[in-house]
């Protein structure tokens, strides 16, 4: 199961879960809801850690 990183939300399906966007960020592979991704686009797009945003 997908958990959002900043969240906690839960994909509820595979399907739902391609949507979302995942980094890498000091070797961890996190991955962002759409609704955190929409929000902090500027930032991910930046390549601003996470914990900046």
């Amino acid at each position: 199961m997908v958990t959002c990183a900043l969240c906690g939300t839960r994909a509820t399906s595979e399907a739902e879960a391609l949507s979302w966007t995942t980094s890498v960020e000091r070797g961890r592979t996190l991955h962002h809801c759409v609704t955190c991704s929409r929000e902090h686009l500027r930032a991910i797009e930046g390549k601003f850690d996470s914990d900046w945003w």
